[in-house]
């Protein structure tokens, strides 16, 4: 829509999130061969998987400037999106796996 690829993020909610459930997340993440480093945030309502370099710059989630860091991250620096986005792939395959682990337990 804009021209230009944009920095991925994903965010989700438990109603009742499964015990280890984030640290599950985190080592499986951290077991990728990513590109850049990504960081799960569980300090909200709404967990977010994204690109440690947005927590780090906009000083966390809270911080009015997250929208402003995104937007310029995503105008200036299309190298670091296209890195990110092809992480992302990886990180939702897995996830996936992951998904389809737990549903198969009895």
């Amino acid at each position: 829509m804009y021209g230009y690829f944009q920095v991925p993020y994903m965010g989700w909610r438990y109603t009742s999130p499964r015990e280890g459930i984030a640290q599950l997340v985190e080592d499986s993440v951290s077991k990728l061969s990513t590109q850049v480093e990504w960081s799960l945030d569980t300090t909200r309502r709404n967990w977010i998987l994204l690109p440690t370099r947005i927590l780090r710059e906009a000083q966390g989630l809270a911080d009015p400037a997250f929208s402003e860091v995104v937007d310029h991250i995503n105008v200036h620096d299309q190298e670091f999106c296209l890195k990110a986005l092809s992480d992302f792939r990886l990180i939702i395959m897995r996830l996936q796996q992951i998904e389809d682990s737990w549903d198969e337990r009895p």
